[in-house]
This record gives structure tokens, sequence and C-alpha cells, in this order.
């Protein structure tokens, strides 16, 4: 396969614009769009080229890459859009969205049949990850477009083929339910330990290097700490997440009991403009507010 060089970005928010970046800083020709046209244009100091529209970025692109908000939105700018008409014949698109793998399938069978290649790939490690190029990288689709794609996935971290199409989704899926049931793990223990008179980020420092040991506990514990939920993942974004693991374990035929905890715990935070934007490590506010005045608020 031909070595790639174009390549279009369309999405240039909090994850889009790092990796945008440095795709532009490993070699890559990056032409970028964004709806807010203000998010994109900082990158043409970078190096990349900024579109007017999503048709413009794709017309020259060997691979579009999608990095955005919802399935939705993804489905509006690849399908209704008709993006397949407008790039060239056999462009890779690759979606790195999160969004449910039932979906991913849909786009991948309507791009195909307009005589196009498609892989999923959702990643994690958030904004620090997107900016120090080491997201993890979850790619569902044919093995030949993804070691086509494997310098792209270099540039921003570390991709890993997990499947056909719809599992790089359903991996990133499992990530998430992991994430999102081990923040209320650690709200809960944090808390206990406060509760019961002792010194929370004491524990936290003792509990480290030991088997319950996490990134979940080491970065989200320290902002429970300190109670600063300044958003990285947001809340609203992890409910999504939670959301789709639950339809999936439904096509599946499965019960995920503590999935569905975590939801609530998030469902309620998402209903609250207040709460909705902060970071998923705010889930322990949830807890706080069932256990007044129990809290770890500084």
């Amino acid at each position: 396969m031909d070595e790639i060089r174009n390549v279009a970005l369309l999405g240039t928010g909090i994850m889009g614009y790092p990796m945008a970046r440095n795709l532009v800083r490993a070699g890559f020709q990056v032409t970028v769009w964004n709806r807010s046209r203000e998010k994109a244009a900082p990158l043409t100091e970078e190096g990349a080229r900024l579109a007017e529209t999503a048709e413009e970025a794709v017309a020259d692109a060997q691979v579009v890459i999608t990095m955005l908000e919802n399935g939705p939105v993804v489905t509006e700018v690849l399908l209704v859009r008709n993006l397949a008409r407008h790039a060239p014949a056999n462009t890779l698109f690759i979606d790195m969205s999160s969004i449910p793998p039932s979906l991913a399938r849909d786009h991948a069978a309507q791009l195909e049949e307009a005589g196009q290649r498609y892989i999923d790939a959702p990643v994690s490690g958030g904004q620090g990850g997107a900016e120090d190029a080491t997201l993890a990288i979850m790619v569902g689709g044919a093995p030949a477009d993804f070691e086509q794609a494997g310098p792209l996935f270099s540039a921003m971290g570390r991709g890993r083929h997990v499947g056909p199409v719809g599992c790089g989704q359903l991996t990133k899926l499992a990530n998430q339910a992991i994430v999102g049931i081990t923040i209320g793990a650690v709200s809960e223990a944090l808390l206990l330990v406060k509760a019961g008179g002792g010194d929370p980020e004491a524990a936290r420092e003792a509990i480290s290097g030991g088997f319950a040991d996490s990134r979940i506990l080491q970065v989200h514990g320290e902002r429970m700490l300190k109670h600063d939920f300044q958003p990285g993942g947001t809340v609203a974004i992890q409910l999504k997440d939670l959301d789709n693991i639950l339809e999936a374990a439904r096509d599946a035929g499965l019960k995920l009991p503590f999935t569905e905890c975590a939801r609530a715990g998030f469902a309620e935070l998402a209903a609250k403009p207040e709460t909705a934007k902060l970071d998923h490590s705010a889930l322990l506010l949830w807890l706080e507010a069932m256990n007044e005045p129990h809290s770890l608020k500084p």
C-alpha cells in the first residue's frame, strides 16, 4: 500500500487539536477542519492547512480522521455530508471518536459501499495522552488497513488491532467501564478513610504500589483530595460512554450491575449544568452529597 502523507483531521477539540499537532510534527501533511473555525485556525501556525468545509478538507486526503463529539455528529459529518463522494476513491476513513459499536459497523458498511475503507480507532489517555502522544488506540478493522495506518497511530500513541470493525469501539467501552467503576471505588475508599478519622492523602500514598494501585488512584485520587475538577474527560462524556456500554451489554444479553450503579451517579451529575462539564472524577461529589457532612474537601 502507498505510504500515507496527506491526512485530513476533522474535529479539533480538546483531543483532536493536540492529535493534529502531533501528526504535523511527525511530518504528515495535515488539513484540519472544525465546525467552530477558531478552534482549528491556530494549527496553521504549526504547519497544518485550514479547510473552510469538511468537503474541502478531504478532497486530496489519503486518510480522513474524525475526532468528533458523539455518534450523531460523526454520522452527520461522514454520511449526511456524503464525504465519501468528496474524497478520492479507496480513502481510509479512521473514526477515532467514541461511538456505539453498532454505529461504527453501520458507518463502515455505508462507506465501503461507496468505495472507501474504514476502521474504528477510539482512544484512551485523555487530554494529557493526546498532548504527549501516549494515547492507547484500540483499532477494529481489516489487518491491512491497520498496518497502513500504523505510522499515524505511532505519531499519536500506541495502536493495537483488536478485531474486525466495531471491536475498537467495544474495547473502548471495556476501558470506560473500568474507568467509571474505578472512579467510584476510589471515591468511596478515600471518603471512608476520611470519615473514619484517617488521613486520606496518606492512605492514598500507602496504597500506591500495592495491588489496588491504578492510574485512577494516582491522577483522579489527587483531584479528589484537592477538589479540583477542571475537566479532562467530562461527566457528560463518561455518562455517554456508560450508556453505550449498557446498550452493547443488552445486545449481548449481559447484565452489568456495577456499570449500572456508576451510571446512576454520573447521570445525576450530568443532569445539573454546574456539574455536567466537570471532570469525571467529580463522581466524588455525588457520593459526598449522599453522605453529608462527610467530604474530602480541604
